[in-house]
């Protein structure tokens, strides 16, 4: 076949021919009666015979990467270049190179996991082997990748593909800075090089928006195509269970009901961890997937899914778009996702090649505050930023993340966000060995962040309405999408009644009591200090000494959990009461001494190199809660028969409530300039004749306790044991 055949409109027919013959491959379909449904051709039409930039909006598991891979071995036949693929996630990536090699194409990938393959990609690129090239958002930031390669690709390619688009925009549940590289790609394109653009979770605003920036550069408008969001297989649910131990007893009563294989979702890393935890011990075959998982255990968990060797993956949303099992039998959420397009993109992950699937919620009264936390970590006001660029502007040379780290007010993931946003606005630019201020204008626009703000607090009223709803809860999902054909679906749980009961055994709810209750997390010491310190006028680097760092501490819980995190969560809140400890924490803490004395390392365990026990307890002293951490130290000092040697404290005029908010350096710095050992302290360390138990309430960076640490080690403490009664995280 020519290039003339493929590309010339006169000759449609043989070109949906070819296009048929490419989709048999793909699917193994050595019958030849697979044919594309007539969306997908229109798509393949509009991008190898116009050369047209479209955007597709169609449910998970539509056939989006049908229409990309078709395309590219037309386009590829006919002479044009390789594709590349903007790809969001490694799962992803390697579904898609697996995929491309069933239909004769060959696929390669640039991501942070194969960085010793990357020169020999380019020159197979430069050499013309590689069809198809997947690219991590990231690499778009990177600035050899940007300057050196990215040019040449803009120059080569065939047809660009942006998966998951809806992550350029900021109007979308998943908005990723690093995806707004883009918009300079596109305009760099040649006019004649065609665009696709593939998402299955767009409401009107970002599909507006989206298309928008498609056309950058094209002159043209791009072509849309959008189709109904309704997922015939899935079946949905609510479960309104009375609190998480019921929620974790359901779990492990009706796992085994549940078809096939699943995904059960957690909001937080500590709650994934916790009932993949309680689910083994019930005998259930469960694997963890979180963003701490390592890339060879996410790779393993994926594969023992895929084969069937684990009934579900206990999965916070680092299992998310892109990951494809067609006989994927349920989605559970133990915990409310803050916004119902993120809900819709996450189940859809159920159902794709079979006839039924079930897809339950199970919310719980912790999940506002979750969603309160991941909001917290918005852009910023715009002081900071107006800080940052000055700070860019006056350095001698880049700066990098570190560097620049002591010198604002931020901590580094939110730095660097913020900063990529810059980058993207053209106020500072990437570069090796760091960041520069180009000196372009920039503004603020306040106005576009708080309307990104409401959305969010309407996208979680949604979703509370979601739970609550009398209504077809798949509707309500299309309507929340702008699907403007939703109608009733005939299948969730108040259009044809639950199919589950909410009843619980005594045996699970009481091992799941048992689990959550069951107190005491570690606590790591910071053995190095933050880098940068000099650049603030202190001369702290590098490791901390033994000799001035804390022993490893502990915590009641993980204000993140499921168990104590949510008790922990209210006393510990910015507006929560201050008050005397409770009793039924005071317990939970003791326990966790007695476990800690007795454990291994402990100065009870009898082991030879254990530690000599606290001969005395001391506290941080407090603004926002000093009746907590005061009645705390207290009840510890009593039941442990130790005395309560004082307070670490602060002078009158230091702001505790600017120190808890910084960065790793502008907090060490802080603290290094304010925490103090008053005399009697220290008179009493230097008579005690042994460790201590320092006392907080909340550990977030762990730099408090570092600080603390040393200044009671340097104060004749001969150790310290920090123990509070929450860790961030």
């Amino acid at each position: 076949m020519t290039n003339a055949d493929l590309t010339d409109p006169a000759a449609p027919s043989d070109l949906r021919a070819a296009a048929d013959a490419v989709l048999a491959r793909l699917v193994s379909d050595s019958s030849g009666r697979a044919r594309l449904r007539e969306d997908q051709w229109r798509a393949i039409e509009a991008l190898v015979a116009d050369k047209r930039r479209a955007l597709v909006v169609q449910r998970t598991g539509w056939g989006k990467s049908a229409v990309y891979f078709v395309a590219t071995a037309l386009l590829r036949r006919g002479g044009g270049g390789p594709t590349v693929i903007v790809s969001p996630l490694l799962a992803l990536m390697r579904n898609q190179v697996e995929a491309a090699a069933r239909a004769g194409i060959h696929a390669r990938t640039i991501n942070s996991s194969n960085m010793e393959e990357w020169d020999t990609i380019r020159a197979e690129v430069a050499a013309g082997e590689v069809d198809v090239l997947l690219v991590s958002p990231e690499r778009l930031n990177n600035p050899d990748f940007r300057d050196q390669v990215l040019p040449e690709l803009a120059a080569a390619t065939g047809l660009l593909v942006v998966d998951e688009a809806h992550c350029i925009s900021d109007w979308g549940h998943d908005f990723r800075p690093d995806y707004r590289r883009l918009r300079t790609m596109l305009a760099e394109l040649p006019p004649d090089v065609p665009v696709l653009a593939t998402t299955a979770t767009a409401n009107a605003r970002v599909t507006a928006d989206v298309a928008e920036q498609l056309g950058t550069g094209a002159g043209t408008d791009a072509l849309v195509l959008r189709g109904p969001l309704d997922r015939e297989s899935l079946s949905l649910g609510v479960l309104q269970l009375p609190d998480a131990a019921t929620r974790l007893a359901w779990l492990a009563d009706h796992l085994g009901e549940l078809p096939g294989s699943g995904i059960v979702y957690t909001l937080t890393v500590a709650a994934a961890e916790e009932v993949t935890a309680y689910l083994r011990q019930c005998g259930h075959a469960v694997a963890s997937y979180t963003g701490r998982t390592e890339n060879a255990d996410r790779q393993q968990a994926e594969e023992d899914l895929l084969g069937n060797r684990v009934k579900a993956l206990v999965a916070t949303s680092a299992l998310g778009m892109g990951f494809d099992k067609p006989d994927l039998g349920f989605v559970v959420h133990l915990g409310s996702p803050s916004s119902p397009i993120a809900y819709y993109q996450q189940v859809g992950r159920a159902g794709r090649g079979v006839e039924h699937a079930e897809v339950l919620l199970l919310p719980g009264r912790e999940d506002e505050a979750i969603w309160q936390y991941f909001a917290s970590v918005a852009f910023p006001p715009e002081e900071m930023v107006r800080r940052t660029l000055d700070v860019l502007a006056h350095a001698e040379r880049p700066l990098s993340l570190p560097a620049l780290e002591p010198l604002v007010e931020l901590r580094r993931t939110r730095l660097e966000t913020m900063l990529k946003v810059l980058d993207v606005d053209g106020a500072v630019r990437r570069v090796k060995g760091g960041w520069t201020a180009t000196g372009q204008a920039w503004s603020y626009d306040a106005e576009r962040y708080a309307w990104v703000a409401r959305q969010r607090e309407a996208e979680q009223r949604a979703m509370r309405e979601y739970a609550r709803t009398t209504g077809c809860r798949m509707e309500f999902l299309r309507r929340q999408l702008d699907d403007g054909e939703a109608a009733p679906c005939g299948r969730c749980d108040n259009c044809a009644g639950g199919r589950f009961s909410e009843k619980v055994s005594d045996s699970a709810l009481d091992a799941a009591r048992g689990e959550l209750s069951r107190p005491g997390v570690e606590v790591e010491p910071r053995k190095m200090w933050p880098t940068g310190l000099a650049a603030v006028g202190i001369s702290l680097k590098g490791r901390i000494p033994e000799g001035e760092q804390a022993f490893t501490g502990r915590a009641l819980g993980r204000l993140s959990d499921i168990g104590w995190g949510n008790r922990l969560r209210p006393m510990l809140a910015a507006q929560a009461t201050d008050g005397p400890v409770p009793d039924d924490v005071t317990d939970a803490v003791v326990s966790v001494l007695a476990d800690w004395a007795r454990g291994p390392g402990g100065w009870a365990s009898g082991a030879p190199e254990a530690p000599a026990r606290p001969v005395g307890v001391v506290t941080v002293a407090s603004r926002s809660r000093p009746l907590l951490v005061g009645s705390l130290g207290a009840r510890i000092a009593e039941v442990g028969r130790m005395p309560l040697l004082g307070s670490v404290e602060y002078p009158p005029d230091a702001l505790e409530a600017r120190i808890s908010r910084t960065n790793s350096a502008q907090r060490v710095r802080a603290l290094h300039e304010t925490l103090t050992v008053p005399a009697p302290l220290a008179e009493a360390l230097a008579t005690a004749g042994g460790p201590v138990l320092l006392v907080d309430d909340l550990s977030d960076s762990g730099w408090t306790l570092a600080v603390a640490a040393r200044l009671l080690r340097r104060a004749g403490a001969q150790g310290v044991f920090p123990l509070v009664l929450a860790v961030q995280g």
